[in-house]
């Protein structure tokens, strides 16, 4: 960490970079979408290994359990980076009825409104989780695997979304854009474009 001086030739900490902190934040949330598109590909191996295996009569243990514990990863570790780059499903019939200072406020409540949600749920997913840890839950499948394994993709990717959400929450208090939100279509390429980026 550097050090400055100040006038009376004391040395305190530099401030934190702001560029560094958000290519931090950044590459969190790409890393959770990362992971999330590695859980993909393991559901698509799994599927594909239990569909060919049968009619050779080769089992995979708790193939079906690791199948839907992959699903659960890939849903909630991709949360956060699906918000950020603004694919997200959103409702805007309101929001989009305002312009300047309205929406911001509008935008500002339904920021809060969400990262409470978003808390909560990370709270109790996060105690759940502990206390699968603590008293040593295991699956009651093939393979006794420690549930807590399992459950830190739930509770990691609702941390993950809640950061994302007041990163956002604090961006637009600060009188930006909000960065969830794709830029309208100005020509009819442009709404040709973003209507076959949702649909892949």
């Amino acid at each position: 960490m550097t050090m400055r001086s100040n006038s009376g030739g004391e040395a305190h900490p530099a401030s934190v970079n702001p560029g560094l902190f958000r290519r931090f934040l950044d590459g969190l949330y790409l890393a959770g979408g990362i992971l999330a598109g590695i859980f993909l590909i393991v559901i698509l191996l799994l599927m594909m290994a239990l569909s060919l295996g049968r009619p050779l009569g080769i089992n995979i243990p708790a193939g079906d359990e690791f199948a839907a514990w992959s699903m659960a990863a890939m849903s909630f570790l991709g949360l956060a980076y699906t918000f950020k780059s603004g694919d997200m499903i959103r409702v805007g019939l309101i929001v989009d009825k305002f312009e300047g200072r309205k929406k911001q406020v509008i935008e500002v409540v339904a920021l809060l409104i969400g990262l409470g949600f978003i808390t909560f749920f990370a709270w109790h997913a996060t105690s759940f989780t502990y206390y699968s840890w603590l008293l040593n839950d295991r699956a009651t499948g093939v393979v006794p695997v420690p549930l807590w394994i399992p459950q830190l993709s739930y509770c990691g990717g609702l941390i993950l979304l809640g950061i994302a959400f007041l990163d956002e929450l604090i961006h637009v208090l600060m009188g930006g854009l909000p960065r969830y939100e794709k830029p309208k279509p100005k020509t009819a390429e442009e709404v040709i474009e973003q209507a076959i980026q949702s649909a892949v």
